[in-house]
């Protein structure tokens, strides 16, 4: 991973970068199985715990039923008060028990659930951080964001909350239905009109993932879009481009009500069977249980008793089925969540066991560049070395390749043919730790991360002491940190101090200072500033590029001019090589472009 200090865009696009998001992968029903049975072996006994608990409140439900019939039965047969009292005091106290019980096993579950969210917000954020930068920027911040926010809440909720409700209301569903059987075979076969619930619930569950999967495809599109028009409002403003979003935006935000509209139609027939289905065994119990009575099969207490067991059914089933929508969203969110598994990760090894770089010399050796490894190169074949201390810069008609070769340099991407090196080492397979003191690539915008001074400067150095901060401050002309109220302890961002843009790209540069890199890649950095600002930031970036190689993708030629060499890329290939006054005496592509930057058509 590069030290990259800005992106152009939300999605980290810049120049030739094509447009258009490539999806992050989702996680098939295996791989959410396995995953949910590895989050539980890391906590088995707690789960264990629950389970157990759950099954005693459940038996525990049991005897309070079973105690109104023996109360119904010893009325008829003229037991007098005290033992209608004994009964009923053993209804009190079997309830207690199975409040203390269901309670316990909330409780259990509901640690259970947190110290799981809480592994799987680690194991996510270690996921993203492995992702190539390439793989990010394409995929779009809006995808990771909701998956990491939306769809880890959704995940949480469920463990927290849903996992011991269904435990225990699954619990004394099956320990109802039993107790119904062992009263009366016939009346248990009663319970067979649940199954019209049942069948409703089936219906559900084979559409339900694919429509919750939808429904969270769809809210990552609408967050991206949302996002990358508010922080890209200037140059949708400038290009004119309003009309075009708005439609964008508008079928965005369809696809998003249809996806919505979908699951709701799915509850909209589950709730109504299952209702029924609640009403129909009591009834049934009740018809079967009178006539068994008047011929003497079983007493009035058992079929009151098995009515009670039925009718209290419908708690257990009731939570069931309303924590089923949650379990089916969370199960998509889960999917979502688990499929940066699927995801291409930054190559790992062992300390050490990765050749340094010989010296500071960068060669592209024959390279072939296509996105995402598909459909036509946008690099062909391009051959260039960058001594050390050089400063070059690419130019080129928009689209020809410059940014995607920055990319290329920068180590963020690499070629599907060919060889980008530094020192004779791959450039895209160093560590980060490594790359970072390699190259870095400054783009046309920046970041301020949440946090103090000191912690925006130590993404670039952890190690660094406050006078190595302060001195990479000061290279870089931002002297107004010294007089923030607490120094490199003030807080940016949201309830602390908001830096300007020019001091937003200073931090950003002070990282360069601190990351102490041999080459820098700047892709327009001042390009979307103002004058003012521009100038500010200019300043700056002569400090930090004093005694460092320099690779220009210039789109505006006044850079160009100032350069050892100039190098001229169109339709992916490099077509000239060489310094300004020889490129432009030459009369070739470069001669026309700078003839035409000032102005003077060629004639």
């Amino acid at each position: 991973m590069t030290t990259t200090v800005t992106v152009s865009d939300r999605s980290g696009r810049t120049g030739d970068t094509p447009p258009g998001a490539t999806a992050l992968p989702v996680a098939g029903p295996a791989a959410v199985r396995r995953a949910a049975l590895r989050l539980i072996r890391r906590d088995a006994r707690a789960f264990a715990l629950m389970l157990v608990l759950n099954a005693l409140a459940a038996g525990a439900g049991l005897v309070g039923p079973w105690l109104l019939g023996r109360i119904v039965d010893t009325v008829r047969a003229g037991g007098g008060v005290r033992a209608v009292d004994r009964l009923a005091l053993a209804v009190v106290v079997s309830a207690l028990v199975q409040l203390l019980l269901a309670r316990g096993a909330r409780y259990v579950g509901h640690r259970f659930g947190e110290r799981t969210v809480a592994r799987i917000r680690t194991q996510y954020v270690d996921r993203v951080l492995a992702l190539p930068p390439a793989v990010v920027e394409r995929a779009g911040s809006g995808d990771l964001t909701a998956r990491g926010t939306t769809d880890v809440a959704s995940v949480a909720r469920t463990l927290r909350d849903a996992a011991p409700e269904v435990c225990v209301a699954a619990a004394q569903a099956l320990f109802l239905l039993g107790a119904v059987v062992v009263l009366g075979p016939l009346l248990g076969l009663c319970g067979l009109g649940l199954l019209c619930g049942l069948l409703a619930v089936r219906w559900y569950l084979r559409r339900a993932h694919r429509a919750y999967l939808a429904e969270g495809a769809a809210t990552s599109e609408l967050a991206e879009l949302l996002a990358a028009t508010a922080e890209g409002a200037r140059t949708v403003e400038a290009l004119g481009l309003q009309e075009r979003r708005w439609a964008a935006a508008e079928r965005a935000v369809r696809r998003f009500r249809e996806t919505r509209l979908r699951t709701l139609f799915l509850r909209s027939v589950l709730l109504p069977a299952v209702d029924v289905s609640y009403v129909v065994p009591v009834a049934g119990v009740l018809l079967v249980g009178g006539a068994l009575h008047r011929q003497g099969g079983i007493t009035l207490g058992a079929v009151v008793t098995a009515a009670l067991y039925l009718r209290q059914l419908a708690d257990p089933l009731e939570t069931v089925l309303l924590w089923v929508e949650q379990i089916q969203s969370s199960g998509a969110a889960f999917a979502r969540v688990e499929g940066l598994v699927g995801a291409p990760r930054l190559p790992k090894a062992a300390p050490g066991t990765r050749p340094l770089p010989a010296d500071d010399r960068i060669d592209v050796t024959g390279v072939h560049y296509a996105y995402d490894g598909a459909g036509d190169d946008v690099l062909r074949g391009v051959d260039l070395t960058i001594r050390p201390g050089e400063r070059i810069a690419l130019v080129g008609p928009s689209g020809a390749g410059k940014s995607t070769l920055g990319r290329l340099l920068a180590g963020i991407e690499a070629p599907r043919h060919g060889s980008v090196t530094v020192g004779r080492v791959p450039i895209a397979s160093l560590d980060p730790e490594v790359l970072r003191r390699q190259v870095v690539l400054v783009t046309q915008e920046h970041h301020v991360f949440l946090g103090t001074v000191r912690d925006n400067l130590r993404i670039a150095a952890p190690e660094a002491d406050d006078a190595a901060l302060t001195a990479a401050l000061a290279a870089v002309g931002a002297g107004w940190a010294e007089e923030l109220p607490a120094g490199l302890d003030t807080e940016l961002g949201p309830g602390g101090y908001r830096p300007d843009g020019s001091q937003s790209q200073q931090l950003a540069l002070a990282r360069v200072v601190l990351a102490d890199p041999h080459t820098v890649i700047l892709d327009e950095a001042t390009a979307l500033l103002d004058p003012r600002t521009a100038r500010h930031t200019e300043r700056a970036l002569a400090a930090v590029l004093a005694g460092r190689t320099v690779i220009a993708i210039a789109h505006r030629l006044h850079t160009a001019h100032d350069a050892d060499r100039v190098g001229v890329l169109e339709a992916g290939r490099l077509t000239e090589l060489g310094t300004h006054d020889a490129l432009v005496a030459a009369g070739g592509a470069y001669a026309a472009l700078w003839e035409s930057w000032h102005g003077r058509p060629r004639g």
